[in-house]
């Protein structure tokens, strides 16, 4: 059964974490698309490119099954599975999770870069608020100019947020519907004389 709403952070934060002599720094950010998630490695790295590591988690959409973590040169397992560990425990999606390491000098063995970044990872997302998303999807809604006063009834009443919208010889309307409230919404449009509803992939 598909989620109706899921967890992910309201905005980016960031966090800190120090071993002998190494410093991890790490940064959550709020993430809906893999090209979001290149965007803020590269930036980053551009950032912090005197770093020896770039290690990285991420998760993506409702189903919790779009998920990646990179080493990025540490000892496998080390660093990537860590940072994601923290994103797991704290049931959240959508959400991109950079820790950057200085070396110190000192090797940390796995044991300890395993705690270096998961401690690195929660600290960034302990310091984010967290907030609760409806899952959402796009409907295009086809009509005439005389069913528009009732298409926009609809529209009003439950609040829906308007993604596109055009109005040339017939109207043609994207809206946002969540899944819990959309089987209903859409049965109430098709009865406008002249609406087509179609879901959009």
């Amino acid at each position: 059964m598909m989620k109706d709403t899921f967890r992910t952070i309201q905005k980016p934060s960031e966090g800190t974490f120090r071993d002998r002599g190494s410093r991890f720094l790490s940064f959550a950010f709020p993430v809906s698309s893999e090209e979001r998630i290149k965007q803020h490695l590269e930036q980053l790295r551009k950032q912090y490119h005197g770093a020896r590591h770039h290690c990285y988690a991420w998760r993506l959409g409702p189903e919790l099954d779009r998920f990646r973590s990179n080493d990025d040169g540490e000892p496998a397992g080390s660093a990537g599975n860590p940072i994601l560990g923290q994103i797991r425990s704290k049931q959240l999606t959508d959400t991109l999770v950079v820790v950057v390491r200085y070396f110190g000098g000192t090797l940390l063995g796995v044991g300890g870069l395993i705690t270096a970044y998961r401690s690195a990872a929660a600290d960034a997302l302990n310091n984010a608020p967290i907030k609760e998303k409806k899952v959402l999807r796009n409907w295009k809604l086809e009509f005439g100019y005389p069913g528009m006063n009732q298409v926009m009834k609809i529209v009003k009443e439950h609040d829906l947020a308007m993604v596109d919208q055009q109005f040339d010889l017939e109207c043609s309307l994207t809206v946002s519907l969540w899944i819990k409230t959309e089987k209903q919404v859409v049965s109430n449009l098709r009865r406008i004389e002249g609406c087509k509803v179609e879901l959009l992939e």
